[in-house]
């Protein structure tokens, strides 16, 4: 079901029009998309809400070659990603998205914080160690480097789908 609603845009303030769309996916609680794009200021905002929860759970999977970056990964709100052999690791915020993507749209977004880094470094070190991340991301994007992602999630809605994924759930004090 779509549902278009006016607003005011956050960045200039000018007219918006917000659109609500529920899906219904099996084997997923139902999802809400949330889409806003100002034609005056070109700001935009796009968020995936899980209307559901579920019990607390750990996804792993262990990404050994390029066929393994197309693993499909579901980010809730509540969802911590996080890639340990690269020092790489996403927390829910208060400006926190929910999303779905793949394993190489995970290092696509991890690539922009970094390219963010570099735009304006605070310091040569920072500017370093932003060049050597790229680096490595970059390396496990080509299957040089094998690496783990595991996504915790206290809502349960979170997941890696594949079946070389593995699930475990977790106590309400794991997470």
């Amino acid at each position: 079901m779509r549902e278009c609603y006016p607003g005011t845009c956050p960045a200039c303030s000018g007219e918006i029009e917000i659109v609500h769309h529920r899906l219904e996916i099996p084997h997923f609680p139902d999802l809400l998309l949330v889409a806003i794009a100002c034609d005056a200021c070109g700001y935009r905002h796009t968020d995936t809400i899980i209307l559901g929860e579920g019990d607390p759970v750990r996804w792993t999977v262990r990404v050994e070659g390029p066929d393994d970056l197309a693993i499909r990964v579901v980010r809730s709100t509540m969802g911590t990603i996080e890639i340990p052999e690269l020092g790489l690791a996403v927390e829910p915020g208060t400006a926190c998205e929910g999303f779905v993507t793949n394993i190489e749209g995970v290092l696509d977004r991890f690539e922009q914080a970094v390219e963010t880094i570099l735009a304006n470094p605070e310091s040569d070190d920072e500017q370093a160690a932003a060049l050597r991340m790229q680096e490595t991301i970059g390396a496990a994007r080509e299957g040089a480097v094998p690496f783990t992602v595991i996504i915790e999630d206290p809502s349960g809605n979170s997941m890696l789908v594949s079946e070389k994924a593995e699930k475990m759930l977790l106590d309400q004090g794991e997470t």
